[in-house]
């Protein structure tokens, strides 16, 4: 079972603040995930294909084919602020 410093520290590592319940749930639910994976490095997975999806996709993504795109004026006519035909943005400086 995970302990609270490994809980904290990966909780750290991923940029989240965690109350001491969510500490406590977490805890729980890395335990149980962890206890999963052990649990499937048993199994004999020889001759088992790697597989990326549950179900078999196929043609999943469309051909990609021009077609006409919206005016600029619809498109800019809810800008805050247009420059030159576009979208005025801050400058990153």
């Amino acid at each position: 079972m995970i302990d609270e410093h490994v809980t904290r520290h990966v909780a750290r590592l991923a940029r989240l603040r965690l109350t001491d319940a969510e500490c406590d749930r977490m805890q729980a639910e890395l335990s149980a995930i962890l206890t999963y994976i052990e649990q499937i490095q048993e199994l004999n997975l020889e001759g088992v294909p790697p597989t990326t999806h549950a179900i078999p996709m196929e043609n999943v993504v469309r051909e990609d084919e021009p077609t006409p795109s919206i005016p600029s004026e619809l498109a800019l006519r809810e800008a805050p602020e247009v420059h030159g035909g576009g979208f005025a943005v801050p400058r990153m400086g």
